[in-house]
């Protein structure tokens, strides 16, 4: 065996590329395609032939892509009629909101009859039904309205994980035609009356329907010219039924009190448009009114305060709008700092501890500051017997406390683009977020932010911090 391989190494041209023995030359490579190819057509039973090509015919235009359903009978008269049927088959690119035929039926007993018999009227309803353009349902969803073949928009909005046009579930969407996209509808969409335009968020309320008491209260507060020509807002938009849920005779207080009604209402709206998700992950967000609101997820829905958001995203020309089932209530700002922490039940320990400390008064004075406030379980965790002793030693005590105190009413965002700030004692805490959503001060969670009194604000943790000189401190975390 030692002579063969001798002799095989003697073979060997050193100046010839060596040739993996696995890889096929091309010619051998096509020839083999070739014959695979052939093998596989005579395999198949003649009248199967190149059946396989069928997917690649092209797709139907938007009229043999409705007949091929079998559900839009109706629609597709009524196209013929109006002679709409040859325009929607050869357009380049329309996008249809498709009635079934459910839908033309549930209209009032005699309109359909009425509508066959008046087509120009049948070709405005028909119109307001096509959009120009390929477009997707998330497309349309982007824009939040879209123009009509009619002139009048539809209103396309996202809510209880399903797309909408005009407040009616689209299902199912994007069935895709060789001209266009069709979206159906289980219902027949009316154009609005008049002239509509949409050049602001006010426009968008007034062709939802569902905000005629919030564009009431915003024009008898004469708020309704500010949300109109502000650049970029946020609105927080209760709906009719939102309204009706408060409390008996509440709504008729509040019209007769404008200036109230005023700051109900500016407590809906922030100052910057901004998406439901980069409100979540801000955590909370201060409003035209001064006070901050909570942004959450409960339930599988998004949350302002405790109110559920009905529609994500609704897009206007000037700022973004929030549909939600509760009117919201600013919070009642307590005197002071003190008379928050001893009103909200949470906080037993640190009250003691300010008392026997003396800082208590500091609390109630008129400096505005703003206090990590932790909570009676906070400083259970502490070792058994600190507690004790660091009541009985006040002047380690006041130390530890005023470590939990910055100066200024800071709300958790500018400490957080601060990151680093010094307390009451001399030293700094380490302000960080964690996956863009959880903010931490050392190693503390700050379980809820922004706990509003006339002289500042408190946030909520959950650990006690421990200055460094104080033995054991918190370390600091590196943010993401």
């Amino acid at each position: 065996m030692g002579e063969a391989v001798t002799h095989q190494k003697q073979n060997l041209n050193p100046h010839q590329p060596i040739m993996n023995p696995a890889r096929k030359p091309f010619a051998a490579w096509l020839a083999a395609a070739v014959t695979t190819v052939a093998l596989l057509s005579t395999s198949l039973p003649s009248q199967a032939g190149w059946g396989w090509w069928r997917h690649y015919r092209p797709a139907p235009d938007l009229v043999t892509k409705l007949e091929q359903q079998g559900k839009y009978t109706t629609l597709l008269t009524a196209l013929e009629l109006t002679g709409l049927k040859e325009t929607v088959a050869t357009a380049d690119a329309l996008t249809i909101f498709a009635p079934t035929d459910d839908a033309f039926a549930a209209l009032p007993d005699g309109t359909l009859e009425a509508l066959i018999a008046d087509p120009d009227t049948l070709t405005q309803i028909l119109l307001y039904h096509v959009v120009g353009g390929k477009q997707s349902a998330s497309e349309l969803l982007r824009q939040t309205t879209a123009t009509t073949l009619q002139g009048a928009p539809v209103l396309v909005t996202y809510e209880h994980w399903q797309a909408r046009v005009n407040g009616h579930v689209i299902r199912p969407a994007n069935l895709r035609a060789k001209n266009g996209f069709i979206h159906s509808i289980g219902s027949v969409l009316i154009p609005p009356a008049g002239d509509v335009q949409i050049a602001s968020i006010l426009d968008v309320l007034r062709l939802d329907g569902r905000f005629s008491t919030l564009l009431t209260a915003l024009e008898l507060t004469g708020l309704d010219g500010a949300v109109a020509d502000s650049p970029s807002l946020s609105l927080f938009a209760p709906t009719d039924e939102a309204f009706a849920a408060l409390p008996s005779g509440t709504l008729d207080a509040l019209i007769a009190d404008p200036d109230l009604l005023a700051e109900i209402l500016l407590y809906h709206v922030t100052g910057q448009a901004s998406g439901i998700h980069q409100l979540y992950r801000m955590g909370s967000v201060e409003t035209l009114q001064g006070g901050d609101v909570r942004v959450g997820f409960r339930n599988w829905k998004f949350t302002i305060n405790d109110a559920a958001v009905l529609a994500l995203n609704v897009r206007a020309p000037n700022g973004i709008i929030q549909v939600i089932d509760q009117v919201l209530v600013p919070p009642t700002k307590p005197a002071s700092l003190l008379e928050l922490l001893k009103a909200d039940g949470r906080f037993t320990t640190l009250v003691a501890a300010l008392e026997a400390a003396g800082l208590d008064g500091a609390l109630s004075g008129d400096t505005p500051l703003t206090v990590f406030a932790p909570t009676d379980d906070a400083f259970s965790r502490l070792p058994s017997g600190t507690v004790e002793a660091l009541l009985a030693d006040p002047d380690t005590l006041a130390n530890i406390l005023l470590y939990h105190v910055v100066p200024g009413d800071r709300d958790l965002h500018s400490l957080r683009d601060e990151r680093r700030v010094e307390t009451l004692n001399g030293q700094s805490v380490h302000i960080w977020r964690l996956w863009h959503r959880y903010f931490f001060v050392n190693r503390a969670y700050i379980q809820q932010s922004d706990l509003m009194a006339d002289n500042g604000r408190a946030h909520v943790i959950t650990r006690v911090l421990l200055p460094p000189t104080s033995g054991g401190g918190d370390d600091e975390e590196d943010d993401d």
